[in-house]
């Protein structure tokens, strides 16, 4: 049985992103007890570059080992290495800043340095995630529902009964797109949805209400899923049900 989704609401996007920082160190330093390597899948998008941020700031003097922290992506844009519109680059960027990161275990998605296509180096990048499991899946949601580069109705949305798919067309630019599959990200321990903007207010409604034409409300943690959000963008959600409110701290 999924767990029923938690919602936790900050006041704005800067206390968004210091809540969830503070939240996802503690979380990672959790799935580290026992000499453990943390396994944590990396979401992109704005919001998710000022919370990488303010958790390079608060590593130094915790308990977290970066050593043992083991990096993974939900989705990237199939795009040279150093395109900005890369997902990897920035966050590697972002990280590296305030802590090293062990190479051997960073596993940005490929790149459309050469011939080989987005679907062909989804099934590369499957390979090279085998049989691992997220202790923490990060993700962004869109305002039409999608996450990671899952799209509604989109004819890749769930064509491939694998890992990792290629996608053509998307929706968004750029039209070629590597992304985890829903069977992927729901092999996560924990899912943790994070948003802003009263552009996504509707769509984290009815993701929450179990609309499943929209792949946010199909995703979920085996132990925990999560939704930190903003007021502008849980401005929808029934203030005072307590199965769905959650306060920042």
């Amino acid at each position: 049985m999924k767990p029923t989704p938690r919602v936790i609401r900050f006041t704005d996007a800067d206390a968004l992103a210091q809540g969830a920082a503070s939240r996802l160190l503690h979380a990672l330093i959790r799935f580290q007890a026992d000499d453990r390597v943390a396994q944590l899948c990396l979401t992109g998008g704005r919001i998710a570059l000022a919370m990488y941020s303010r958790l390079g700031r608060l590593v130094e003097g915790s308990e977290l080992d970066p050593s043992r922290l083991e990096l993974w992506w939900g989705d990237e844009r199939f795009v040279p290495t150093d395109d900005p519109d890369r997902n990897a680059g920035p966050a590697l960027a972002t990280l590296a800043g305030h802590f090293p990161l062990d190479p051997s275990r960073t596993h940005p998605m490929p790149a459309a340095d050469g011939v080989v296509d987005a679907a062909a180096s989804a099934a590369t990048y499957a390979k090279e995630l085998g049989a691992t499991r997220f202790d923490l899946c990060l993700l962004g949601m869109g305002p039409d529902g999608h996450v990671a580069s899952i799209f509604p109705g989109h004819p890749a949305e769930e064509s491939s009964g694998h890992l990792v798919m290629g996608v053509s067309d998307s929706p968004l630019p750029p039209t070629e797109r590597i992304s985890l599959t829903t069977r992927a990200m729901n092999r996560s321990g924990e899912v943790w949805f994070i948003v802003s903007g009263e552009d996504k207010a509707d769509a984290v409604a009815r993701a929450l209400t179990g609309d499943h034409s929209l792949p946010a409300a199909r995703v979920h943690g085996h132990r925990a899923t999560v939704w930190l959000l903003d007021q502008a963008a849980a401005s929808r959600l029934p203030y005072f049900d307590c199965s769905m409110q959650g306060l920042s701290r």
